[in-house]
Parts: structure tokens; C-alpha cells; sequence
């Protein structure tokens, strides 16, 4: 019983982010500078398991050796346009994926693009805040 009540919480948590039709119903800004990601209604809610290393400056995201401190995480906004992001910056090429940043404060990953698709760019939702 407690488990079902606790699955409805989720659902009801994320449903105050989404539109009708699954798109971000509020602004998406950077949790540490407040800098506008993205505009209402310009991403799509999209479920897709994707590992991202933890949150820190860009100085601090290239590759390492060894392992990588991180999340997998599953709950993203999707683009399909590089250039509908109000303000987003990338890192250099990680293997065969850049990460997503936030161009003011270089914090980040808040997201993951991968260079075999040109037209898909994710930005995970623990990672932003909603305005």
C-alpha cells in the first residue's frame, strides 16, 4: 500500500512540470547560477537511461583514468535542436559524447548529447530547477 501512495507522489510531482502534451510547462534554469536553459513548452519529457557524471565545473569533467563519480538517470527533457536552448554550453568530446553545461557558470553535466545523433540532446531533471 505504502509503495503505490509513494509511486503516485512521482507521478504527481512531475505532472506539475508537464504540459498536455509532455512538454515543460515551466522555465528550465541552472540550479547553481539560476540562468535560463530553457523556455516553456520547448522540450519534450522523455524517460531514457543515461549515466552522467557528477555535478562540477567544466575544468573538471574531462575524461579521467579510471572510474567516473556519477548517476544514471532516467528522467530527461528532450530537444531535437541545438539552438533552442536559451543558454547552454558543451563540453569537448567525451568518447563519443558531449555533455551538457550551463553556459554562465559551467556547471555540469546538467545533460548529454551524443555525437552519433545530430538531433537529440537531453537535459536530466535532478539536474535543473523548474520556474
Amino acid at each position: 500500500m505504502a509503495g503505490n501512495q509513494q509511486q503516485s507522489e512521482d507521478v504527481t510531482d512531475r505532472s506539475d512540470l508537464l504540459s498536455e502534451e509532455g512538454k515543460n510547462s515551466k522555465t528550465v534554469l541552472c540550479q547553481r547560477c539560476g540562468s535560463k536553459v530553457l523556455c516553456p513548452g520547448m522540450a519534450v519529457f522523455a524517460e531514457k537511461e543515461l549515466f552522467l557524471p557528477s555535478m562540477r565545473k567544466k575544468s573538471g569533467l574531462s575524461t579521467t583514468e579510471g572510474s567516473v563519480d556519477g548517476d544514471t538517470l532516467t528522467a530527461h527533457w528532450f530537444v531535437d535542436d541545438m539552438y533552442t536552448f536559451e543558454n547552454v554550453g558543451f563540453t569537448k568530446d567525451v568518447g563519443r559524447i558531449k555533455y551538457l553545461i550551463c553556459a554562465d557558470c559551467e556547471i555540469g553535466p546538467i545533460g548529454w548529447h551524443s555525437l552519433d545523433d545530430k538531433k537529440s540532446f537531453y537535459v536530466a531533471l535532478e539536474r535543473v530547477n523548474h520556474a
